[in-house]
Formats: structure tokens, sequence, C-alpha cells
């Protein structure tokens, strides 16, 4: 299995601040086409499918990988992306908080596995090494950030 976390400033110094309400929007927006919200070129494709109160289902290319991915909203707080098919399986978090001073902080968390591929395995820990270095998904919480920041601007 692949632990992986990674958290960033919402507001670093020298950038237009987000509140809270922008940020999540931004979140939410991303679970819906997640296109324009990833670095260049790693989504191709993302279709919602299905839509209720609580959650949607996505179809999307991510990677070069087609997945299917149920998501869950916890407003202004968590979404939660279930992955129902692709190369993974289990689930990746992205999470808003603030810290004891009151600064806000968007946060990655995932626990996945690679399906067909041997638990603990050299894919998986390829895997792990990707997410937890700044071209993993840290790379796409300042992008989910940087293009937020575009389309409240």
């Amino acid at each position: 299995m692949i632990y992986s976390t990674a958290t960033v400033p919402v507001n670093p110094e020298g950038e237009i601040p987000l509140t809270r309400e922008q940020a999540w929007r931004g979140l939410v927006l991303k679970a819906r086409d997640a296109r324009a919200f990833l670095p260049p070129g790693l989504c191709t494709r993302c279709d919602v499918v299905e839509e209720s109160a609580t959650h949607i289902v996505r179809e999307a290319t991510i990677g070069g990988s087609d997945l299917r991915e149920i998501i869950v909203f916890e407003p202004e707080t968590k979404v939660s992306f279930f992955q129902a098919s692709g190369p993974r399986e289990g689930v990746i978090v992205n999470e808003l908080f603030e810290d004891e001073t009151g600064a806000l902080y968007l946060k990655f968390y995932c626990y996945t596995g690679l399906r067909g591929k041997v638990p603990g395995g050299p894919e998986e820990q390829a895997e792990q090494a990707w997410m937890d270095s700044d071209k993993g998904y840290k790379s796409a919480l300042l992008s989910t950030l940087k293009r937020t920041r575009e389309l409240f601007a």
C-alpha cells in the first residue's frame, strides 16, 4: 500500500490571498473538470457521468490512464476521490484546514494500492517515490491554487 501526504499554504507571502470559500470553490471546480487545475497535459479528459447532492462520479484520463472516481464532498473542508477503476485503488483526499495561527492550508493525502501489482513491490515503491516528490501530488496542489487564483483575479 502507498501512503503519501503533502501540505501547502493556501496564501503564501506574495500571492493574492484566497478565502476558504474561494479555495473550496476551486476544489469543487477541479473535481468536476481537472484539466485546467492539474499540471499541463496531465489530465486530457474529465467528464461528470453521475451527480447527486453529496457526490459526483467522473471518468477521466489522467497521466495516460483511464479511471473512474466517486468524489464525495464535505462542504468547505474535504474532497475525497475514491478510485472505482483505473490503475489505483483506495482514496485520495484534498483537505482545507487552518493551523493554530489561523493560516489556511491545503493538504493532500492518500492511501492507495496499484491494481494487479504486488503490494509493496517495485511498482508501488516507484509510485510512492513519485507521489512524495515535488513532481507528485504537491505539484497538483500548487497548480490547483494557481488556477483558482486566476479564476478569482
